[in-house]
């Protein structure tokens, strides 16, 4: 089944605020996420409550898309992270279907082929942009819970391996040039 963003989410644009040196409320910023959406550092508290619309705290299972800038993707807002609320650089698209997984559609918007359409259909010249109509309209395919799960599985899975690998090169390497010292001296 193929359904828009629009119709199986609401989409709303993040909060224009100014960070303080302490707070009670993080304000996340594309600065706090790597390529893939992974955050980068501990998150800390850097705005008041007070000032606050209930409608842009986030929620568990929001999706954060960054959809200024060359570094698009989407990320999930998990449950143990602190209070928090998104900067303008996101959009946060929350979903009213049950019928999809969030980490599913994170792991779809996060998918080279969907960045580089949502990336053609980008506005702006010195600071691209994805507009929030080209990603309401977004269409995606959205299997059965049964299928999207195991897409996250395979992926996580993946990942992992893709992390052995590099751990095995790296010993490997220290291996071999330990045995290339040994062998000289």
């Amino acid at each position: 089944m193929k359904s828009k963003i629009q119709d199986i989410a609401t989409l709303q644009t993040g909060l224009f605020a100014k960070p303080l040196a302490k707070g009670e409320v993080v304000y996340l910023q594309s600065k706090h996420f790597d390529d893939q959406g992974n955050l980068l550092t501990t998150l800390h508290p850097d705005l008041l409550k007070e000032n606050i619309s209930e409608k842009h705290f986030l929620r568990a299972g929001d999706i954060l898309f960054a959809a200024k800038g060359t570094k698009n993707f989407a990320a999930v807002y998990e449950e143990h992270n602190p209070p928090a609320v998104a900067s303008t650089s996101f959009f946060v698209i929350r979903l009213f279907d049950s019928k999809i997984n969030p980490e599913y559609l994170t792991w779809f918007l996060n998918n080279s082929n969907t960045q580089a359409i949502l990336k053609s259909q980008a506005i702006g010249t010195s600071i691209p942009s994805i507009s929030k109509q080209v990603l309401e309209n977004f269409e995606i395919s959205i299997p059965i819970i049964e299928m999207q799960n195991a897409i996250l599985q395979i992926t996580k899975l993946r990942n992992k391996e893709k992390y052995l690998k590099q751990k095995i090169e790296t010993i490997r390497e220290k291996q071999i040039q330990q045995q290339i010292l040994n062998a000289i001296k």
